[in-house]
């Protein structure tokens, strides 16, 4: 469902532009609101959860899906955990539609998907290992936590058999997503720098990220 904010980006606490391939990692207390603008347009934004406090404890799809009883995620979804705790709920949308089902580019899905010379391009896995390697080690995160994920501005419909194509984004310049947190998050990004399908127009281009306290 869409819907506008009516915040503005000048009274947030902090605001970042996150490069196209980049990582970027973050903490959201609750009560706090995030935004995340796809500047350019039809850019895939591969994001994780943590319960920042116990972050064994992850955004889960599976507990989102069934919950929700709705495959994609937009205005008044609520995410859940895979303890099945609420950890953000999307409180303004004005893309309409976020894939939760396509899970992230990886090496080893670039081989399968499109060629054996496609798996050292880099990929969103790449870029979340080097997240939790680089800046929050401490956290004792492994790349068997990189789980679910959400794909903001993502868009993968499932056809008549059951399958998943990736198709052309829905998404244009300065559309945003916003979710309020309903716990201390771990929010760990990585603008998609996949060239080989159509989710990011095969041109990556970068994406805003706000914040505003509670």
């Amino acid at each position: 469902m869409l819907k506008e904010s009516q915040r503005n980006t000048a009274s947030a606490r902090h605001v970042a532009k996150v490069l196209a391939g980049d990582y970027w990692v973050y903490p959201v207390t609750a009560g706090e609101v995030l935004r995340i603008t796809d500047l350019e347009g039809n850019q895939a934004v591969d994001t994780l959860f943590f319960n920042s406090e116990h972050p064994h404890e992850r955004y889960s799809a599976f507990d989102t899906i069934r919950e929700q009883g709705n495959l994609y995620l937009t205005t008044n979804s609520v995410l859940l955990s895979d303890e099945g705790n609420p950890m953000l709920e999307i409180v303004a949308d004005t893309c309409g539609r976020h894939d939760t089902l396509g899970g992230a580019c990886a090496g080893e899905s670039n081989t399968v998907r499109y060629a054996l010379e496609k798996k050292t391009m880099h990929s969103c896995r790449d870029s979340w290992l080097l997240a939790i390697a680089d800046e929050y080690a401490h956290l004792g995160l492994t790349k068997r936590d990189l789980t679910h994920n959400i794909n903001f501005f993502m868009n993968v419909p499932v056809t008549e058999q059951g399958g998943l194509t990736f198709e052309d984004g829905i998404s244009d310049a300065g559309k945003y997503v916003e979710l309020v947190a309903h716990m201390n998050v771990l929010l760990l990004i990585s603008n998609c720098p996949q060239l080989n399908n159509p989710c990011n127009g095969y041109n990556p281009t970068p994406v805003e990220i706000a914040i505003w306290a509670s």
